[in-house]
């Protein structure tokens, strides 16, 4: 008797359908939304997902600066960068980072939860974020994404 075998589906970068999406940050708290929009990036939030294949949609997050943090977080967190030069760490809090470059915030929470590799640093580069509450991809057409629900708006 022969045995009947499903065969598992592994989409192609060229089937993939991507859409575009806006996800307004006003009162959203930094490390929810980033999880959510990282979903999204990724495209776990569609049946044809693979693991090995970026499949995930693009991602426009506007109103930057109204972002949140819980806690003691804008105080207390420190973010650090360098140019890996001898006496060139450069340290500061979210507070004052949320102030002069609220972009940076939203960026290193939802890189930080994509994988680190070369297929991240793709899923990475459809992550648009702005200040405000205007963006120049009107274009592409994009729908208001509710993060509670992953639902189009």
């Amino acid at each position: 008797m022969p045995s009947i075998q499903a065969k598992t589906y592994h989409a192609k970068a060229g089937e993939v359908d991507r859409a575009w999406y806006v996800v307004d940050a006003e009162g959203q708290t930094v490390g929810r939304m980033a999880s959510r929009i990282a979903h999204v990036l990724r495209g776990k939030h569609k049946p044809q997902f693979t693991p090995s294949t970026d499949v995930g949609d693009f991602v426009i997050v506007i109103n930057a600066e109204k972002a949140v943090f819980t806690g003691n977080k804008l105080e207390q967190k420190i973010y650090y960068r360098s140019s890996q030069q001898p006496g060139n760490l450069k340290r500061a809090d979210a507070k004052t980072l949320l102030e002069k470059n609220p972009e940076r915030i939203i960026e290193e929470a939802v890189t930080g939860m994509l994988p680190h590799n070369t297929l991240g640093r793709a899923q990475g580069l459809k992550l648009h974020i702005y200040r405000g509450d205007s963006h120049p991809h009107a274009a592409q057409g994009p729908q208001a994404l509710d993060l509670e629900t992953l639902q189009v708006k």
